[in-house]
């Protein structure tokens, strides 16, 4: 076994040790970046394959999660801002992944994470909400829960609660002043479809310090975690360093 392997195999097994004496958030944001500057700095200049690899590496992130005592994870994989100003090849190549490769993946026999999926359907060809809804039927009742923004719009998701806390007021009949003052930040957080709780911890790879709309209503009081390596090359060792400091921030 090559040096390196074998120390960042001692790494892990140190980190792992560590990571299990202390707290670990429940719930932990990901926003896997860098797909395509991955491929570029192997030589290859078609995005296809980052993002192939990165869908692939998911997998692997998810059952690091899942060893540690995470209970949630959400993803974030398409922005309704992607769909509107990638190349169309690129986008349908995304919707592709998220037709087949990904619900394939979640909805496996013997797997451990429910699926959930939060953005506009509508954005979507059929297909894929139906692929998605489908695997979603599929894995509900397995105990940890794996939320993908798809066609995430921040904005719209705010706006969209508030709206449903002033119908919710116009159905009992109280006039715009008492339905105002219904608007609250409990009444909203009732109305955010998912992920149904708040994100503890934020990972974002590819070096990249910005949330680029990531859940903000329940990632307001997450940890953030920038780490600087491309999304498919993010090692359980990245993860494990990123759960030891939000250990030692959280434990006792």
């Amino acid at each position: 076994m090559p040096v390196r392997a074998l120390v960042e195999r001692t790494l892990v097994r140190r980190l792992r040790r560590e990571v299990a004496r202390r707290p670990v958030p429940r719930h932990v944001g990901i926003i896997m970046d860098g797909n395509r500057r991955w491929a570029r700095s192997l030589g290859v200049t078609d995005a296809r394959f980052g993002h192939r690899a990165g869908a692939d590496h998911l997998d692997d992130v998810l059952g690091w999660c899942a060893d540690t005592g995470v209970r949630a994870a959400s993803v974030y994989v398409l922005s309704a801002d992607n769909l509107a100003k990638r190349a169309g090849d690129e986008v349908a190549f995304l919707l592709e992944l998220l037709r087949t490769t990904i619900p394939d993946r979640v909805s496996r026999p013997g797997g451990l994470w429910a699926l959930e999926v939060s953005g506009a359907p509508d954005l979507l060809p059929d297909d894929v909400t139906r692929a998605l809804k489908d695997a979603a039927d599929a894995t509900r009742g397995r105990p940890l829960r794996l939320t993908l923004a798809v066609g995430y719009d921040p904005y719209r998701e705010i706006v969209e609660a508030i709206r449903c806390v002033l119908d919710d007021a116009a159905d009992h009949g109280l006039g715009a002043l008492a339905a105002a003052e219904l608007v609250s930040a409990d009444a909203i957080d009732e109305h955010i479809a998912s992920p149904r709780n708040d994100i503890d911890l934020v990972i974002r790879t590819s070096g990249e310090q910005r949330l680029s709309g990531f859940f903000p209503w329940r990632s307001a009081n997450a940890d953030l975690e920038f780490c600087d390596v491309y999304w498919p090359a993010f090692r359980e060792l990245d993860l494990l360093r990123a759960l030891r400091t939000w250990g030692r921030r959280h434990g006792a």
